[in-house]
């Protein structure tokens, strides 16, 4: 049967069958109809202030846009870009050649205008101000980074009507909360080529995010060209490594978008792919090769070697040319400490400079590397296991283990950044993200020490990735966790960064993002062809398991095909997170609209399990997600009843209740790597049936 698709809640493409309900279950904005337009509602991040005003700034083919001559730099260039995405979303023909020459000053059109360039440094000014008119647009910063931001902000703000295309005439006064807003890249265990990379930076910065913080070696993988070391490449990368151009060519298109690019060189652990070249700095004996596991290994360098700290010299000398950012971000986590404890050299050395444990010699070690950084220009940031005694006040403490050495740092007076609950690999759902705050409303800390959280990076570590399916595990949540680190601490309502996950998600696709579009691609691989409405459908309802329990399912390497099922689900269904609030809905009001789409989501869950069934006979790499769809059509069977039951005002004894529970506990089993994401809703059906029967 041909499936027709209509946009459902936030703009995601759901099968018809689904239509009504998703239309009806997305959580609506209070008082929409009376309320601002749509494009003021939408914005994310949700601005610091925020005025609806009257009329509309109608766009049209004589659109123009103009700022301060020449007509050149970067605030030029982003300008260039938003016509050309502005063109791309209206389909209008728009007259101005903005790529050679900026319309002259006047009134009319989109005029900005800034006092300075902004340097790629924390702290810089990003604030603007924004002003729509029916006649005009203005936008205002003190920085070019500001006019890029506000630039986003305009964009967001396009809606349409029966006339056309226009921008809802508003007041915005914008600037972010916190100066650190950070996506970290791994390309050390699943190397990402450049397109990767920058079709990433164009979607950070479409939601405000400033710092790529860029993971270039790794146990797996050593990802970045040197030519004062190259065996380090040669040996240690399988091939797969920047070029010292590209590098440069990545660097610069971040700068345009006034993102920074800080490189992480992990040290003295997680270096496996560093002694394949060089085992003689290493702690231990014997050649060495790329590790194809995932995990924490033993290699480490040798602190007490002499020799080591010349090379990481040398090293770090050509990065620093490489790189111009004020930091470097130097990794110390996870250092195993066997190889240390083996080592009689190393122990002597402990024994004769006083050094009581592996955590002391790590102490040292990072006192040598960082006095190195800073006579190349360069500052360090480390994970919390580097915060130890006399530390330079100038190195800035990333929190991964938790929340507490953020809180500790900057009562000691040092800077931190938190990444403990933004680890997008993990599954976590954007509420869970969202609702993770680096500095929280019962922080312990007084103003000054909250002054030293600069701010947060999402994760993305790599061991579950591809170049295919990495855009779907950072986007679109990552945009949840970007509001968080840009939009007043107030901005909590979690019901409402769904509502506009959808929209951000459409609009990000543009850039080129693969998030949404490669479902299908993964889809279609495995079906063996176009016929995939089946296993969408089934998709919805289907989340990969949550943390590390993947791992725990199959040995996983850095060779295992990524291919699967489980691959093209979202970390987080959408759908599913729509269909549990509207369950929450319907039964705080029994709403029988509500109810009536509530069942034929179920029925379609239900009877989708057939047409599965018809696809696994001709795909062997399918056939282990026939438990998912078996067990969602047995507890769609199950929401059915209890629907039914609800309805009519009945109950059921507690025996039907506790009969209905083990069909559901049997069908939210895991299997295929994945997990159904729509038992729970269905089980508080069930459980709202128990009562006296009527």
């Amino acid at each position: 049967m041909a499936r027709k698709s209509i946009i459902g809640s936030g703009g995601r493409f759901i099968p018809a069958v689904l239509a009504a309900f998703f239309l009806l279950g997305a959580a609506a904005p209070p008082a929409a109809a009376a309320g601002p337009p749509d494009g003021v509602l939408s914005l994310m991040p949700v601005p610091a202030g925020v005025a609806a005003g009257e009329g509309r700034f109608r766009v049209d083919e004589g659109l123009t846009i103009g700022g301060p001559a020449p007509a050149s730099g970067r605030a030029f260039r982003a300008a260039a870009r938003f016509m050309s995405r502005l063109a791309g979303r209206t389909g209008l023909f728009l007259r101005q050649d903005f790529l050679a020459a900026q319309d002259p000053a006047g009134d009319g059109g989109v005029r900005y205008a800034f006092e300075r360039a902004g340097a790629l440094a924390p702290n810089e000014d990003e604030s603007y101000s924004l002003t729509v008119e029916p006649a005009r647009v203005a936008l205002a910063a003190k920085t070019d980074i500001g006019v890029l931001r506000g630039l986003e902000t305009l964009l967001q703000l396009l809606s349409a009507d029966e006339a056309g295309y226009y921008f809802p005439c508003v007041s915005v006064v914008d600037r972010p909360r916190f100066t650190w807003r950070g996506l970290l890249i791994d390309a050390g265990r699943h190397f990402q080529p450049v397109d990767v990379v920058k079709r990433n930076l164009d979607a950070m910065a479409a939601v405000k995010m400033n710092v790529l913080h860029w993971h270039l070696t790794e146990d797996q993988g050593f990802r970045v060209e040197s030519k004062v070391f190259p065996k380090l490449h040669q040996l240690g990368s399988d091939g797969m490594f920047y070029t010292q151009a590209q590098v440069r060519e990545v660097v610069e298109y971040a700068a345009d978008r006034r993102i920074r690019v800080m490189p992480e060189f992990d040290l003295p652990g997680h270096s496996t792919s560093w002694f394949v070249a060089y085992p003689q700095y290493s702690s231990a004996p014997g050649s060495y090769a790329i590790e194809r596991r995932f995990g924490v290994f033993g290699p480490a360098f040798n602190p007490a070697d002499e020799r080591v700290y010349p090379f990481l010299d040398a090293f770090f000398k050509e990065m620093a040319g490489l790189f111009p950012d004020p930091y470097v971000h130097i990794g110390g986590d996870e250092v195993e400490g066997r190889q240390w404890d083996a080592n009689p050299e190393i122990q002597a050395f402990k024994r004769k400079n006083g050094i009581a444990d592996n955590a002391a010699l790590q102490a040292y070690f990072n006192k040598r590397l960082l006095k190195l950084l800073a006579k190349h220009g360069k500052k360090a940031v480390g994970w919390d296991e580097i915060f130890q005694p006399d530390l330079p006040k100038d190195t800035v403490i990333h929190s991964w283990r938790g929340p507490q050495s953020l809180v500790e740092a900057a009562r000691k007076g040092y800077r931190g950044i938190l990444s403990n609950g933004y680890y997008i690999d993990l599954c976590q759902s954007a509420a869970f993200h969202y609702l993770n705050d680096p500095v929280p409303a019962d922080s312990p800390l007084d103003e000054s020490q909250k002054a030293l959280v600069l701010g947060g990076e999402a994760t993305m570590w790599a061991e579950l990735v591809t170049p295919e399916t990495i855009d779907s595990r950072i986007w679109p949540r990552t945009a949840a966790i970007a509001e968080r680190l840009w939009s007043p601490a107030s901005v909590r309502d979690v019901d409402d960064v769904y509502r506009r996950l959808g929209r951000i998600s459409i609009e990000l696709e543009e850039l080129g993002l693969l998030h949404i579009k490669n479902r299908g691609l993964l889809l279609r691989r495995l079906a063996g062809g176009p016929a995939i409405e089946p296993l969408e459908l089934l998709a919805q309802a289907v989340e990969p398991l949550e943390g590390y329990k993947r791992h725990g399912q199959a040995a996983y390497t850095s060779l295992s095909p990524l291919t699967r099922f489980v691959d093209a689900c979202a970390p987080e269904s959408l759908e599913a997170w729509d269909f549990s609030r509207a369950v929450d809905r319907y039964l705080a009001s029994r709403d029988p609209v509500l109810g009536a789409a509530l069942g034929r989501a179920l029925t379609a869950w239900k009877d989708n399990h057939p047409r599965v069934l018809a696809l696994l006979a001709a795909s062997p790499a399918l056939r282990e997600i026939e438990p998912l769809s078996l067990g969602l059509a047995r507890s769609c069977e199950a929401g059915l009843e209890a629907l039914s039951v609800l309805s009519k005002g009945e109950g059921r004894p507690a025996a039907w209740v506790e009969a209905k529970t083990e069909v559901l506990t049997d069908a939210g089993r895991t299997a295929a790597h994945a997990e159904l994401a729509v038992v729970e809703p269905v089980a508080k059906l069930v459980r709202a049936c128990a009562g006296a029967v009527k």
